[in-house]
Order: C-alpha cells, then structure tokens, then sequence
C-alpha cells in the first residue's frame, strides 16, 4: 500500500436519543492511502454514510481522529475547516434530492467556486463549461434544471459539482445505487478515468460487492459501527477472514449460467444499536460464536499484507471450505461485472 492520505484512529459517534445513547460508529480504525479507491461495505445500518459524514466532519466526531496529510481534522477551528472543505468533497446518493431544483446546473456547480469566493462570475462560468464536459456532458446544459436530465445525468452533474474546488479526496457516498445496471458502468468508470486524471483519493460507500470488487482497491467490511475486516481487494474478495465477509461474499450472484455455490446465510437482523452485543456486535448472527465471543471486543489481527481482520475465531475459519475457489466456482481472476454494459456504454452518446 502507498502512503496513506487519511489515517482514522479510533474514531467515535455518539448519538442522544430519549431512549439512550446510540454509538453509530464506535472505535473504528483504519487508513485509505493516497490515489486509491477504498470501498465501505455493510448492511443497511452498519453506519456507512454516518462515516463518511463524520470523516468531512458534516457530522461531527464525539471521540477519535481523522488525520488528513498529517492534520487532525478534528482539531480545526470553523474558520481553518472552511479552507480544508475545499480538499474534500462528497457525492451523495439520491441525485434528485442533493441537486436543488430551484437552481439551474451552473448555479449547481458554481456554488462552492462562489462561496470561496474563487475566480469571477465569466471564469466560473468557464470552469463550469469545463467540467460539464469532463463528466459527459455539454456546456450549454449548464442552462438548465436538474429536473431535466436523467438520472445518470444529474449523477454527473454530482459529480462535477464534486469536483469543482479541485479536491483530493472525495465520497462517494451510494453514487450508483439509485441508477440503471448500463448507467452505473458508465459511472463507474467516469469515476475511474477522474481518478486517474486528478489523482483523486475516494472512499466508496456502497451494498454491491461485486461493483466494489470492481472499482477499489481496498475493501473495509463494517457491521454495527465497528470494522470487521479491512484489506486489499484481492485479499478480501478471494480470502475472506472474518464470517461477516464471508456471508457478503457469498451473496454475490456467480457470473457462470448454471454454475452453484453454497451460501451461508445470516440467521436474523442487525441488532438494534441502543442494545448491541457484548463483545464482537456480530456474535448474535455468526454461525462460529463461541462463549468468548461475549467478553470482549475483538482486537486487531494481521492476517496478510495490509490486511486485518476483527475476529478471535480466525484459526477455525481458516478450516472452512474456500468460498471463492470451491464453493462459488468463480473463475480465476478479477472479475468485470460490467464488461458488457461499459462495452456498450462507450459506443453510446452520454
């Protein structure tokens, strides 16, 4: 792994309710190094986007640190966090509901060019032309409102607005989930060719393993605020090490016609946050839950390069028949969930 951009150390948040505190994310560690693409997976309500947020501090933390180049992020005054905000951006998930439909797209995009106070009303105007064009679209759209394009294109339109105060690191918080199989390819891949071009850093929050399998580098497995297993994707997708990992693997439909794998399938739902489990939160699901599971919570193990898993059942996971090899019947490789799509998504006109 390169040098990490963001390092996040122990980081916390608490919420206040009537019926008590609620730790949305609780103690979670781990780095996202410069110019990759981590992606965060999980069940509804492992507290994804609530990590995604608190690393911008939209949300702000209630213990821990997120260290951004060498900077505790929060450590930063109101005033010394306006300047960083323009280093990082975020991308939400509904394309509909993040674009303000009283506003036109050049509005859109030129808002936080105007709020920093950057460049004059033409330059903006030129630079909103520009990235228009970058995520393929057309300069005169900027003329528009959101309610006029699809939603691939106001995904775009996201998306540049993202990435017009030229930050480094970016979330993506769900950015394909609300979109057409063919539209989420084209996507993706604009989201490859920008990271590429700007040497951008993403955190990628998303439910599909396959299309993280696809686009990241690096795959952090998070269940109930806590991480259960962070490492390269190779290592995660092929050797899993933690039961969590295992049953998401296992849910990815097999891209062979007729082939079988086995599933293991989690019994129940996701507790309640207000009540979590002792010990490791994922204990009450797990189909490797012994006695010791319920003292304490797991502490980090190395399982491989640049690869941790939050497990104290390790050694008897590593009996268990490989999912990927044996039981999925995957085939050798990495695996391009898109491949006809993209094909057909570079002939077409965006």
């Amino acid at each position: 792994m390169t040098e990490p951009l963001i390092k996040i150390q122990n980081l916390s948040k608490r919420f206040d309710t009537p019926s008590g505190p609620v730790f949305a994310l609780d103690d979670v560690s781990f780095d996202i190094p410069r110019g990759s693409i981590t992606g965060l997976v999980g069940e509804s309500g492992s507290g994804k986007t609530t990590l995604g947020r608190t690393l911008l501090r939209l949300v702000q933390p209630t213990a821990g640190q997120t260290i951004f180049n060498g900077q505790d992020l929060n450590s930063l005054d109101a005033r010394a966090m306006r300047l960083m905000r323009r280093r990082m951006q975020i991308i939400f998930q509904d394309p509909v509901a993040s674009l303000n439909p009283r506003l036109r797209v050049e509005a859109v995009i030129s808002e936080g060019l105007a709020a920093h106070g950057i460049g004059s009303r033409s330059e903006r105007r030129d630079r909103v032309a520009s990235l228009l064009e970058e995520v393929g679209l057309q300069p005169d759209h900027m003329r528009r409102f959101p309610h006029e394009f699809s939603g691939g294109q106001r995904q775009r339109i996201g998306i540049a607005r993202a990435l017009a105060l030229e930050p480094e690191f970016i979330v993506a918080d769900e950015s394909v989930s609300a979109l057409d199989v063919s539209v989420q390819a084209q996507v993706l891949n604009l989201l490859l060719d920008l990271r590429e071009r700007r040497n951008l850093t993403m955190l990628f929050i998303a439910h599909d393993l396959s299309v993280v399998e696809y686009l990241c580098d690096q795959i952090a497995v998070m269940y109930l605020g806590r991480i259960m297993e962070v490492g390269p994707t190779e290592a995660v997708s092929s050797s899993p090490r933690h039961p969590y990992t295992r049953a998401l693997n296992s849910a990815i439909p097999l891209p062979q016609p007729g082939a079988t794998g086995k599933r293991e399938l989690l019994q129940g739902d996701i507790p309640s946050p207000l009540d979590p489990p002792s010990g490791c939160v994922f204990r009450t699901r797990c189909p490797m839950a012994r006695d010791l599971c319920a003292t304490t919570p797991p502490p980090p193990e190395v399982v491989g390069n640049d690869h941790i898993s939050y497990c104290k059942r390790i050694e008897a996971l590593d009996e268990r028949q490989p999912l990927r090899e044996q039981s999925r019947g995957a085939p050798s490789g990495a695996r391009d969930p898109f491949a006809e799509e993209r094909a057909r998504a570079d002939r077409s006109v965006p």
